[in-house]
């Protein structure tokens, strides 16, 4: 079988990016050009600049992924976009480049759901995972626990009731007087603290795997106010570390607990928070304490990225799955069963 060459384009947020990913394994070139220098002006993403600064960025990503991969565009077999979940404007973006290209070159057009692709970023590692397998997703705008069947076979477990864990972590940021993205901060400080210095609360909810960080988010709020109004000074230092350690003994104690009860001993990180110290060293204790086998990202890939777009366009082309030229975007999508025929 002669190798198949996937052009992926992701634009669901704030970063524009094109990568050319052979076999959904192999990175022949990867672009991404973030936008957080612009929108840390704002304290968070402005989904209008966003959209604008995408339309300035995208000709240009996708030329140069073409040519650090050093091949031609007719050379592609297939092109996979990001179609759902996430900022419309952005999507559209890439979603409208892809759908041009696509009648250009008269390529295949493979519409993609971005946490599937986080997990596929997976896929482009050196001792890649196979599936089944168990993925907790943890991003700016997700939390979700997977049941991954196979390449394009996918069941949800558990999923976030409110707050992602990467809103959480820049809301609590922000109320720290942080700038954005905060996450970055929390975790270096995190190191610097006492993790038992404040006692936040674990939400329980009426169903085992489902998350909840919005009254976490709203505990640092109020820790914050009340020392203010008493005049106290509070450790940062140990406040992040008290907060990001009970985010992320929140996500691993679902995740396992999910690993148990379905009997899987191979687990799965992706998504930006994946990138957080302090849950890939809880993971891993967590793993080893399980008897599983973990997998994750590089720091690299673990946030927004065309790569793993085209890895997981890849197996998606292989699933038979097209678009036609009036493939729409969407903000948001079920990741079990992804409709992009609305």
């Amino acid at each position: 079988m002669s190798d198949i060459l996937i052009l992926g384009i992701e634009s669901s947020c704030d970063e524009t990016a094109a990568a050319v990913i052979k076999n959904g394994r192999e990175i022949l070139s990867s672009v991404v050009l973030t936008q957080i220098e612009r929108h840390r002006l704002f304290g968070g993403v402005v989904p209008e600049i966003a959209s604008r600064m995408h339309i300035e960025s995208i000709s240009h990503t996708v030329d140069k992924a073409f040519s650090d991969a050093g091949i031609e565009k007719s050379d592609i077999d297939a092109i996979a976009v990001t179609a759902a979940p996430g900022l419309i404007g952005s999507l559209l973006v890439g979603v409208n480049y892809a759908k041009a290209l696509s009648l250009t070159l008269d390529k295949p057009l493979v519409p993609v759901h971005h946490l599937r692709g986080h997990i596929a970023a997976n896929y482009l590692c050196e001792n890649a995972p196979k599936p089944p397998f168990l993925c907790l997703i943890a991003s700016g705008g997700h939390s979700h626990i997977v049941l991954v069947r196979d390449y394009t076979d996918f069941e949800v477990i558990g999923r976030t009731r409110d707050d992602a864990a990467g809103e959480a972590f820049d809301k609590a940021a922000r109320a720290m007087g942080f700038s954005y993205p905060g996450g970055i901060e929390i975790d270096k400080r995190a190191a610097l603290g006492d993790k038992t210095a404040f006692k936040l609360p674990h939400p329980h909810l009426d169903t085992p795997y489902d998350y909840s960080f919005s009254g976490l988010k709203t505990a640092v709020l109020n820790t914050l106010n009340n020392a203010k109004m008493k005049g106290e000074e509070i450790d940062l230092n140990d406040l992040c570390a008290s907060f990001q350690h009970t985010v992320c003994d929140i996500l691993t104690d679902h995740l396992f607990k999910a690993a148990r009860d379905l009997g899987v001993k191979t687990i799965v990180a992706a998504g930006g928070v994946c990138a957080n110290s302090g849950l890939r060293s809880m993971l891993k204790e967590k793993a080893e304490k399980e008897g599983c086998s973990l997998y994750y990202p590089p720091l690299s890939l673990c946030g927004d990225n065309a790569a793993m777009i085209g890895a997981q366009g890849y197996f998606e082309y292989l699933a038979g799955v097209r678009a036609p030229l009036s493939l729409n975007a969407y903000a948001t999508m079920d990741i079990a069963n992804p409709d992009f025929s609305k």
